[in-house]
Order: structure tokens, then C-alpha cells, then sequence
């Protein structure tokens, strides 16, 4: 009886809350337009655009939010784990529907497939004496060779279809699919903020943490969680193949100039989105892949910062190797002190 009721609330409930994204998704697109089109900016006037950009600004939020504690934390390889057994995933959801019409979305079972992927990633870890990195090997190969295999299934059918989520598209970021990346990026977003300090103190210091009573296992899968989200939700822009770049790429670029974490984290989504506007622009003018025009954009960036924090070295007469942060300051570890007066 209770879920007789309750599943009916539910239903309309996430109705609901999907029509206030499409609803928000319409008039950032209608603004865009609104701004852009007296400039002479037409494609920002095209609903394909806009729906791309709107994804595009999501991802240049919650992928480096995400990132910055990867990084700090030495998970960076953890972006690209997820992102391979998301392919398996998107296999399946697509085996899926061409043998048996099952009609699931690749979006869905790719989510159900990576964040499956975090937890085994963390219990290979926490069950096995294989170090972090190992497990996170054997899942990537894994959760690929799974895909190839299930591709075969198919004697190649599917094998066209699947392309767009290797390499990403412009074209494939439907209305649905924007209002649900903006969705899933206000999750993610809102559990970041809701647990902040706790991340950040079990990013820096677990000993500590753990003395604190803070529960490291619980905020570590928190964490992979998150990142398994945001990998699937980056997907339809990046392409499995490059989504994990946006997770590492703008972070390394903040982690030169910044002073703190949190200043870092900031920098990281500034750089994020400039690759994305960028990148965006790019593929359309010149009909290139999205995901690799964002990616080499980000790329160029961090770059530029690098070479930018050297000049600023040498100019203080530090040279650019001695005067580069100490490797503490530049993995962020001087916010330990930080996390731990937050706590």
C-alpha cells in the first residue's frame, strides 16, 4: 500500500522537478540568444546550440568541482576507470534494445555500470592488498574488454551506434538531455557543498580525519560516486574516450597559481568553462569533434599557465624551477591546515 502511494508521488514528483530543468534550460536559451543575437552571434539563437552550451556550462561547473579532489587525493586515473566501464554500460543499454526492445536509455545503465564500477573499485580496495591504482586497472580493463565483448553480441550492429558516445556530439544533446545533465550537476553540486569539509578533510588528512571520527570509507565512495555522475553526465559532449581529461586538465592548470584549495577549486571551474565556450565555438565554426576541441583548448590553458607562472618566477628572481611551487603547496597540500581548521 505504501508503495502503491508512494510510487505515484514519486512519479510525478521527478516529472515535476524534469519540468522546472526544461523550463531552465529554455530561457538560459532564450537569454543566450536574447545577448548574442543583436552581436551577430546566430548559433547561439539555434535550440541545438543552446541545449550544448547549457550541458557545456554543467560540465565546466561539476567536472572540475569533482576533479579538484580527485587530484588532490593522487585519483586522477579514476576519471578514466569510470569512463571505461561507462562504454560497457552504453553497450549494454544499446545490446540491450536492439535484441530484446527494451527500450533503455545508454545514459542510464552507462550510470548504472560506472557508479557499480566506483563501489568495486573501493571494495577491490579496501578487501584486497592491491593499492588504489590496481584496482582501478583491473575495472578499466575489465568494464572494456565487457563492452567489446557485448559489441560483438551484435555481429557489429551496434557498433555504428556507439560511436557518438566514444567521441561525443553536438548534435546528440537533446532538450531531455540537457535538463538532465542540469539536474544531475545540481546533485552533485549540492552533495559537494552539503559535505565539503568532510571531503577536504579526507582529501588532506585521512590519520586525522579519522581521529576527528570522521568516516573516510563512507566520503571516499561519496566521492567515486560523484565522479562515476559526472563522468556519465560529461559523456554526451566529451565522448567516453575524453571525458576524464576535464576532471584533471583544468585543476592542473589551477593547482600552478592558486594559493589554496578553495581558491584552486574556483580557478579550476574558470578554466573549465573557458575550455568549454571555447571549445564549444570551435566545433561549431569549423565542424570539428566537440569533446577534442574542448580537450585541446583546456590543454592550451594550462599551458599558457604553466608558462605564465614561470615568467612570473623568474621575474622574482626565483627561476622557473626553484621559484615553481614546492610539490606540498602545489598538490594543495598546505590546505591541510586549512581542512582541519574547517573542521
Amino acid at each position: 500500500m505504501t508503495a502503491f502511494v508512494l510510487s505515484p508521488a514519486l512519479f510525478a514528483s521527478t516529472l515535476f522537478v524534469v519540468g522546472i530543468a526544461e523550463t531552465v534550460v529554455r530561457l538560459l536559451g532564450d537569454g543566450m540568444c536574447d545577448v548574442a543575437g543583436p552581436l551577430g552571434v546566430e548559433m547561439l539563437c539555434y535550440p541545438f546550440m543552446q541545449q550544448a552550451f547549457v550541458a557545456g556550462l554543467c560540465v565546466g561547473v561539476v567536472a572540475p568541482l569533482v576533479g579538484s579532489f580527485l587530484v588532490h587525493r593522487d585519483m586522477a586515473f579514476i576519471g578514466d576507470t569510470l569512463a571505461h566501464t561507462a562504454f560497457a554500460g552504453v553497450a549494454i543499454g544499446l545490446f540491450l534494445g536492439t535484441a530484446f526492445d527494451l527500450g533503455i536509455s545508454p545514459y542510464l545503465s552507462a550510470l548504472v555500470a560506472a557508479v557499480l564500477a566506483a563501489l568495486l573499485i573501493e571494495l577491490i580496495s579496501e578487501y584486497t592488498d592491491a593499492y588504489g591504482d590496481v584496482s582501478m586497472a583491473i575495472v578499466l580493463s575489465g568494464g572494456f574488454a565487457l563492452g567489446t565483448v557485448v559489441i560483438s553480441l551484435t555481429d557489429g550492429g551496434i557498433a555504428v551506434g556507439i560511436s557518438q558516445y566514444l567521441f561525443g556530439s553536438l548534435s546528440t544533446v537533446t532538450l531531455e538531455n540537457a535538463s538532465l545533465l542540469l539536474i544531475l550537476s545540481g546533485l552533485v553540486v549540492g552533495v559537494v557543498a552539503a559535505t565539503y569539509k568532510q571531503l577536504l578533510f579526507v582529501t588532506f588528512d585521512e590519520t586525522a580525519a579519522r581521529v576527528a571520527r570522521v568516516n573516510v570509507e563512507r566520503y571516499s565512495r561519496l566521492l567515486i560516486v560523484l565522479t562515476a555522475v559526472v563522468v556519465v553526465a560529461a559523456m554526451q559532449i566529451m565522448g567516453v574516450i575524453l571525458v576524464a581529461a576535464m576532471l584533471v586538465v583544468p585543476v592542473a592548470a589551477a593547482a600552478q597559481i592558486a594559493r589554496s584549495f578553495r581558491e584552486s577549486v574556483l580557478l579550476a571551474v574558470v578554466a573549465g568553462e573557458l575550455a568549454v565556450l571555447l571549445g564549444l565555438t570551435a566545433s561549431y565554426q569549423y565542424g570539428v569533434a566537440a569533446g577534442g576541441s574542448i580537450v585541446l583548448v583546456a590543454i592550451g590553458v594550462y599551458a599558457i599557465v604553466v608558462v605564465a607562472d614561470g615568467v612570473r618566477s623568474a621575474r622574482l628572481g626565483r627561476g622557473v624551477a626553484s621559484g615553481s611551487k614546492t610539490p606540498t603547496a602545489a598538490d594543495g597540500g598546505e590546505t591541510a591546515t586549512e581542512a582541519e581548521n574547517e573542521s
